[in-house]
């Protein structure tokens, strides 16, 4: 089972989107570092605003400048820093996948020019009592979905 370990930073700007974006959904996607037999810290995400009441639509070319400039910056090793995948809020809904969250990401993993071996989704939402609640699904390119676990990194 993946794990993905979210450092204080990434944590921070992720409930700040979450904050900002209010009732709307809002997104974007995760770069990360391999650490370890499916161990993944994410180092970068982006935020992307492009979201609605009950909905959030992924534009892999809000994201493609700053995908670009991590793979500069971590020298091009593919193996060890790479795209993660995807994550976005559900403000108003159980952070769980929904049928279309399903679709779009076995469309990504299978998605032969993007040659990924998983590709995963954290959904989180912000509840009063409680916080942050996040989870995480890795999808592999033969159609299985696997829920994941997330820890959260103290500074």
């Amino acid at each position: 089972m993946l794990t993905l370990i979210l450092p204080p930073e990434q944590h921070e700007l992720l409930l700040a989107a979450l904050r900002k974006a209010g009732r709307r959904e809002v997104g974007g996607i995760l770069m990360g570092e391999h650490v370890g037999p499916n161990l993944f810290i994410v180092r970068e995400m982006t935020v992307h605003r492009r979201g609605a009441f009950a909905s959030f639509v992924r534009r892999i070319e809000d994201a493609m400048g700053r995908l670009r400039a991590f793979f500069q910056q971590t020298g091009h090793d593919y193996t060890r820093f790479n795209y993660l995948g995807e994550w976005h809020s559900h403000p108003s809904f159980a952070p769980h996948p929904s049928r279309t969250d399903d679709l779009s990401m076995l469309q990504i993993v299978q998605d032969e020019e993007v040659g990924a071996n998983f590709a995963v989704l954290l959904i989180a939402k912000l509840e009063l009592e409680e916080g942050l609640i996040a989870t995480v699904y890795t999808y592999l390119p033969d159609g299985t979905r696997i829920q994941s676990n997330i820890r959260f990194q103290s500074g």
